[in-house]
C-alpha cells in the first residue's frame, strides 16, 4: 500500500492525511521514489531537494492538520516565485535566481498545508521555446507547453497536484497531451501576484491533477471559495453545447472524440446540441495573438534591453511584433473583446457548458515543438473557466480529450458539469 501511494488521487490522499491514517512523510517518500524512477527520462523537474521535502513532511506530521491541502505533495511550475527554492522562469537569464518571497498562490498553498515537492519545468517565460521535458505516455512526443513539467509530473504519477499558468494554452494543451485533468479558472479567480508576468489581460493561474475533484480541491484552498471542495451533483439534464472552432484544422482523432462525447453524453441523459459560434467570435484568435504580443513585449522590457542575447529567436519575434504594434490597434482589440464578451449570455442561454477541442489531436513529436494553441486562445482571451477532460486515445495510443468551458465566474457549476461529464465519458 505504501509503495503505491503515489498513484492515488489528491482527494484520496487528502482523506487519509486529514484523518491521520496516512502520514505526509510516507506520501512524500512514495512520490520521491517515483521521481527517482521516472524523471531521468522525462525531465519534468528542475529542482527537487529530497532532504528538504522530508523535513517539511515530518514537521507537518508532528503538527496540527493545517488545511485542505495538508500533506499533499505539489509541483510548482517554475514561473512561480518560491522563497526556499530557485526560480528561473525557464530562461538562462535567471540561472541561480533565488526570490526572497513566495508567489501569493504558493504562500496560500503552504498555508493550507501543502508539501511543495519541487519546481517543475516550464518553457521560456511560459511562451514557446520548449523545455527538455518529454511526454510521459511516449517520450518521443512533446508534453506540450508551457506547463510541461507539471503535466508530465502528474501524468507519470510523480505528484498528484501541480500548479499551472495559462496565457494562451499553457494548462489545457499540455493536459491534453499528457492525459491529465487541467483547470484554467475564470480570469483572476486565483491570485497571480509573484508569478512571472507576460500579459495583464491574459495570465491566469490554475492547476493540473488526475480528477476534476482534485483540481476543485486545489482551487478551493487557493481561491477562497471553499465550496469547491464539495461540488454539487448534477440533478437536471445537463445542456451540453458541442462547439468546433477551426474545425478544418482538427485531426481525425478529435473529430472522433467529439462524436464519441455526443453519443455517450446523450445516452447518459444530457441534452446535446451543436453550437456554431457567431461572426462576433471570428477574430478572437487573432485578437489574442495581438494582445499577447503587445503586452509580452512590455512585460519583458528589462530582459529585452539587458539580456536580449539570451532570448530565443521565437520569443524575440513575438516581442518585435508587439513593439511594432501601435496602441490604437491594441486598444481596438481590447474593445472588440469586451463587445464579444457581452454576447456570451446569449450563447449560454442555449447550454450550461460548452464542450470543445483542447488541441488539434494527439501530441506531436518532440522535435515539432509544443503544439498549436489555436483551440485555447479565444477562451483564454474571454476569461472563461476551462477544464480539460481526458477520456480517449488517438491512432498512436496517445491521450485525446475535450475541454468543458463555462460562463465567466461560474467555476463551481463548470467544475460540477465537468465532473459529471468525465464520469460518463470514461464509463
Amino acid at each position: 500500500m505504501t509503495s503505491d501511494l503515489h498513484r492515488l488521487s489528491a482527494t484520496e490522499l487528502a482523506r487519509g492525511l486529514q484523518s491521520r491514517s496516512l502520514t505526509a512523510e510516507a506520501v512524500a517518500r512514495a512520490c520521491l521514489a517515483r521521481v527517482a524512477e521516472r524523471d531521468g527520462e522525462l525531465k519534468a523537474w528542475v529542482h527537487v531537494d529530497a532532504d528538504q521535502v522530508l523535513a517539511q513532511a515530518r514537521a507537518l506530521d508532528q503538527g496540527p492538520v493545517r488545511g485542505l491541502l495538508h500533506g499533499l505533495p505539489i509541483g510548482v511550475k517554475d514561473v512561480f516565485d518560491t522563497h526556499d527554492m530557485p526560480t528561473q522562469y525557464g530562461s538562462p537569464i535567471y540561472a541561480g535566481h533565488r526570490p526572497s518571497v513566495d508567489a501569493a498562490p504558493v504562500a496560500l498553498a503552504r498555508e493550507a498545508g501543502a508539501l511543495l515537492l519541487g519546481k517543475t519545468a516550464t518553457t521560456e517565460f511560459s511562451t514557446f521555446q520548449a523545455s527538455p521535458t518529454r511526454n510521459p505516455r511516449n517520450v518521443k512526443h512533446t508534453p506540450g507547453g508551457s506547463s510541461s513539467g507539471s503535466c508530465a509530473a502528474v501524468g507519470s504519477d510523480m505528484v498528484p497536484l501541480a500548479f499551472g499558468a495559462q496565457t494562451a494554452a499553457s494548462i489545457i494543451r499540455p493536459a491534453a497531451y499528457c492525459g491529465v485533468v487541467g483547470y484554467k479558472p475564470s480570469f483572476g479567480f486565483i491570485s497571480r501576484v509573484g508569478v512571472k508576468a507576460l500579459s495583464d489581460t491574459l495570465d491566469t493561474i490554475g492547476c493540473v491533477a488526475r480528477t476534476v475533484d482534485d483540481v476543485a480541491l486545489f482551487a478551493a484552498a487557493l481561491s477562497g471559495d471553499k465550496t469547491l471542495a464539495d461540488l454539487p451533483v448534477i440533478q437536471q439534464p445537463l445542456r451540453v453545447g458541442l462547439c468546433k472552432p477551426h474545425a478544418d484544422k482538427l485531426l481525425p482523432e478529435t473529430h472522433a472524440a467529439m462524436e464519441l462525447a455526443a453519443k455517450k453524453l446523450s445516452a447518459a441523459g444530457a441534452k446535446v446540441v451543436k453550437i456554431a459560434l457567431s461572426p462576433d467570435h471570428a477574430q478572437l484568435t487573432q485578437a489574442h495573438i495581438d494582445i499577447m504580443a503587445f503586452e509580452t513585449a512590455r512585460a519583458l522590457s528589462d530582459e529585452r534591453q539587458r539580456h536580449g542575447d539570451h532570448i530565443s529567436t521565437g520569443l524575440r519575434g513575438v516581442i518585435d511584433k508587439g513593439l511594432q504594434m501601435n496602441y490604437t490597434h491594441y486598444a481596438a482589440q481590447l474593445r472588440y473583446v469586451e463587445e464579444t464578451r457581452a454576447t456570451l449570455p446569449a450563447l449560454y442561454a442555449r447550454c450550461d457548458v460548452l464542450l470543445a477541442p483542447s488541441a488539434a489531436g494527439e501530441a506531436p513529436l518532440f522535435e515539432a515543438g509544443t503544439g498549436d494553441p489555436t483551440w485555447c486562445r479565444m477562451w483564454t482571451l474571454l476569461g472563461l473557466p476551462c477544464v480539460h477532460l481526458p477520456f480517449t486515445h488517438g491512432p498512436q495510443g496517445l491521450p485525446v480529450g475535450l475541454q468543458a468551458i463555462g460562463p465567466m465566474h461560474a467555476d463551481r457549476a463548470t467544475l460540477a458539469a465537468a465532473a459529471w461529464m468525465m464520469q460518463k465519458l470514461r464509463g
